[in-house]
């Protein structure tokens, strides 16, 4: 199958990068101690449970947020151009 041009002018994926590089760490002998996201070794504390539980499904939080904070100005981005046409 060949790949999609535009896919290789994607960056790489940072995850997998900072993956790359804790194997490479670890493999070196260094003890890592990993705070990147993941699988979770204990339950939630019960008051950040109780706290979900009271807030599920009401309408003021029911929702996606309305962040506008781009540049921490709350202005509105730019609009950007497409590749070649500056």
């Amino acid at each position: 199958m060949e790949e999609f041009h535009r896919i290789r002018r994607l960056p790489p994926y940072v995850f997998e990068q900072v993956n790359r590089a804790k194997a490479a760490a670890r493999n070196g002998g260094a003890d890592i101690i990993d705070l990147g996201m993941g699988n979770p070794d204990l339950p939630a504390p019960e008051h950040v449970v109780e706290k979900l539980k009271e807030t599920v499904g009401k309408a003021r939080t029911d929702r996606y947020s309305s962040s506008r904070a781009f540049r921490g100005s709350g202005a509105p981005r730019p609009p950007t151009t497409s590749a070649g046409s500056a």
